[in-house]
């Protein structure tokens, strides 16, 4: 009978406790479910994504929330844009500074809708504004098809009742993780083509357009071919909204400041009330 030393025997025991334990993580690792891309402990909670959350980090603000030195109030209509991070809205105090239209975040992605979207968009159109719904797209998680069926289906549709502005694609930054979402730039306009095109197909209307020109130059490769279609809401926290990204001419719309009153974010249109009212019935 051979007889094992018993020190022989220690080593093969816990040679096989090593064995087991990796097999056992390796198993957890396998059966643990896939994070959202740019999940992690120093990352924004999937959802908490607003207009404009970027442009501060990575363009920053050239003055402060009465940005526009060239004073177009005569010509140009002031708005505001909100998400959930600002609760139930004040829309009477709003209406009575002079603001005449609101943008409420509807949807990000497609695993999120506004739960303060009822108040803020109805809200804003009780008081007697015109207002619209944006979509933050998140082109790492789905396709731009299936997030522009997500935002018609979750408050983002357009009716020709001159009081709801079209749609909006809000692509920027993403605070998630890599700014352009790791598309190529080829890749970010096919997944932003591929929004447009199913969102002018569910509702008869073009979507606007809402960017910084650094991140579409970074992002696109300041593509120019959305231009003729679809309308520019330009993000520039400045005394003017500057060069504006390839095929577009003129913007219809400017985020300019995000420390305005009541509710922060403030913007332009690029016309008169009636314009504004054109628009959206257009």
């Amino acid at each position: 009978m051979d007889v094992v030393h018993p020190l022989i025997r220690l080593h093969r025991r816990r040679s096989r406790l090593a064995v087991t334990a990796a097999l056992t993580g390796l198993l957890l690792a396998l059966s643990a479910p896939a994070a959202l891309p740019g999940t992690g402990p120093d990352t924004p909670a999937r959802g908490s994504a607003y207009m404009g959350m970027g442009v501060l980090a990575h363009d920053g603000s050239g003055v402060g929330p009465d940005a526009p030195s060239n004073d177009n109030r005569v010509t140009q209509t002031e708005g505001v844009d909100v998400a959930s991070y600002q609760g139930n809205v004040d829309w009477p105090t709003l209406w009575g500074a002079g603001n005449r239209w609101a943008y409420t975040k509807a949807s990000e992605g497609t695993y999120y809708t506004n739960p303060y979207f009822t108040q803020q968009y109805n809200g804003s159109y009780d008081t007697g504004m015109i207002r619209g719904a944006y979509h933050f797209a998140t082109p790492d998680t789905t396709g731009g098809a299936a997030q522009a069926d997500y935002f018609v289906d979750h408050g983002g549709g357009w009716s020709k009742d001159g009081k709801t502005l079209p749609g909006v694609l809000d692509i920027e930054w993403n605070p998630y993780g890599a700014a352009c979402y790791g598309k190529t730039k080829s890749g970010m306009v096919t997944w932003v083509r591929d929004f447009l095109n199913r969102y002018k197909t569910r509702t008869g209307r073009a979507a606007v357009i809402y960017t910084a020109t650094s991140w579409w130059t970074d992002c696109t490769g300041n593509y120019a071919g959305f231009g003729a279609s679809n309308p520019l809401w330009i993000a520039r926290y400045a005394a003017t909204a500057g060069t504006l990204p390839s095929g577009w001419t003129a913007y219809t719309m400017w985020q300019y400041t995000s420390t305005g009153k009541t509710v922060g974010d403030h913007d332009r249109f690029n016309g008169s009330a009636s314009q504004l009212k054109d628009f959206a019935t257009a």
